[in-house]
């Protein structure tokens, strides 16, 4: 019965926060197309609706823990739901994502997604996206901030095993900056799939920098260690079962 209930809410809750993100986006639109802080304002100002209601509506409460930085690094987050890219977001000055091409499509998120300067990567190309994306940092192109990537490529749920792909590794050498790698527990309230959403505190954590100097193998050595190894401790801290799924 009782999961019963919170399925119920959760439907509550997963339909209004689609019906307010065309209203809050159409309701920001004319100041993001003048100004990209138009376009970081209207996002910040869905991801808090978003943060808040799931507080009172599902007893969803989120968490970010560590220091989010303020200048030019690369973000190398897990990614296990949309969960994550709103917190994350909403943590940083100036974000901007490497995505896939897809989503430029998708109506209220393509458009801002391009006024906040993400990077469009199309699968099966991805050498050849980075490449261009390192040419349009160089050339200045792309709006300074900080540049989020997620190094499993994909949300990936809690207790399933995934590659970290070289591409982060790229990225950290080529464009010479710091990393600042985040973990996260969301996965376990806010599955990639499906529409229940568990009461809890779902933290994404932004953990101590990796400087810029390390070679390419031994970067994605710490990186995948130091991420796997603080979001296992996030889940095992929400009562997430990770032996059960080894």
């Amino acid at each position: 019965m009782r999961d019963a209930v919170q399925w119920l809410r959760s439907l509550i809750f997963v339909g209004q926060i689609y019906v307010m993100m065309p209203v809050i986006g159409l309701l920001y639109f004319p100041y993001a197309l003048m100004s990209r802080k138009g376009a970081i304002a209207g996002c910040k100002a869905y991801t808090r609706w978003v943060t808040w209601s799931a507080a009172w509506m599902v007893g969803l409460r989120t968490e970010v823990r560590g220091t989010p930085p303020t200048g030019e690094v690369i973000v190398a987050a897990k990614h296990q739901s949309f969960l994550d890219i709103m917190l994350i977001f909403t943590a940083l000055p100036s974000a901007k994502f490497i995505m896939k091409r897809e989503i430029l499509l998708t109506p209220v998120i393509g458009l801002y997604a391009m006024r906040l300067g993400c990077i469009a990567v199309d699968r099966g190309k991805r050498s050849q996206a980075i490449k261009k994306m390192v040419a349009d940092v160089a050339r200045g192109t792309a709006h300074p901030g900080q540049l989020i990537i997620y190094p499993q490529g994909t949300r990936i749920a809690p207790g399933v095993k995934a590659a970290y792909k070289v591409g982060t590794g790229v990225l950290y050498q080529e464009l010479g900056q710091d990393c600042v790698p985040v973990a996260t527990n969301v996965g376990v309230f806010w599955p990639r799939k499906g529409i229940m959403r568990r009461p809890g505190t779902a933290v994404v954590e932004f953990l101590p920098v990796i400087e810029v100097g390390l070679d390419k193998a031994s970067f994605m050595e710490r990186l995948e260690s130091e991420v796997e190894n603080a979001s296992n401790d996030l889940m095992l801290e929400a009562g997430f079962d990770l032996d059960g799924l080894r």
